[in-house]
């Protein structure tokens, strides 16, 4: 064998083991859902999970941002809040950090 064909042997199973690990996990959160409980505090953790989880991927591009994407942040807090229209608060706090950007 060559090294070319080392090399693209060595990526495929990279790829296949990835492809692998990846639906392997998927498939055994759906086979593994069916036997969580519905009620009672793991219920409660589980319903919160998603709001932590995104918190935890924005915290830090907001705290990067400084002073400019903590006011974006709370703007599209608040027009989330206000209005129930998540595309227009987004379209506020990116609107917000795009006219901060232009002018400093």
């Amino acid at each position: 064998m060559t090294a070319f064909s080392t090399t693209n042997l060595s990526i495929a199973l990279a790829i296949a083991g990835a492809a692998l690990a990846t639906y392997s996990l998927r498939l055994g959160g759906l086979l593994l859902a069916e036997r969580l409980p519905g009620k009672g505090g793991f219920k409660r953790f589980m319903d919160t999970l998603p709001g932590t989880i995104l918190l935890a991927l924005v915290a830090p591009g907001i705290f990067s941002s400084g002073v400019l994407g903590g006011a974006a942040a709370l703007a599209t807090a608040l027009c989330a809040w206000r209005t129930k229209n998540i595309l227009l608060a987004m379209m506020v706090g990116m609107g917000i950090v795009a006219v901060g950007r232009l002018l400093g």
